[in-house]
């Protein structure tokens, strides 16, 4: 098997189970994409890009729809706020007070990511967070 933990993948979701979806890997591997990592609908027979999360010792291997590693999803996260916000024409109506799902779908990311991601944005002056939602601040 010449997969390595982390490596970015083709992946082409399979059927759906208690634990989320079989996938295709790189049209040759089988794997599994658990249901709490999945953050966007997805179809049978759909191509996306995965990344290698686990290979286990009994051969399974476990693949995720975000890169791994904290700076990698840290970094995607944020770039993702920043477009939501830039979309919604430099205000985003969502705060630490929103519920978990209203941010899935309109983030496609955990409570817990975006947090993060607000987070790691606010302190490097990207973005104000107002009592209704987050700004953009325009860099001088």
């Amino acid at each position: 098997m010449d997969l390595e933990v982390g490596e970015k993948v083709s992946l082409i979701i399979g059927a759906e189970t208690d634990l989320g979806f079989t996938v295709l890997i790189e049209e040759e591997f089988e794997g599994l994409l658990y249901r709490n990592e999945i953050f966007q609908e997805l179809k049978e027979r759909q191509r996306i890009a995965g990344f290698i999360k686990n290979i286990r010792e009994d051969g399974k291997i476990d693949v995720s729809l975000q890169p791994q590693g904290f700076r990698n999803v840290i970094e995607l996260d944020t770039e993702k706020v920043v477009e939501a916000i830039y979309d919604h024409d430099g205000f985003l109506p969502l705060t630490d007070k929103s519920s978990p799902e209203e941010i899935k779908q309109v983030l496609s990311m955990s409570k817990k990511a975006f947090k993060r991601a607000v987070g790691s944005l606010y302190k490097d002056k990207t973005i104000a967070i107002e009592e209704n939602g987050l700004a953009l601040l325009t860099k001088k």
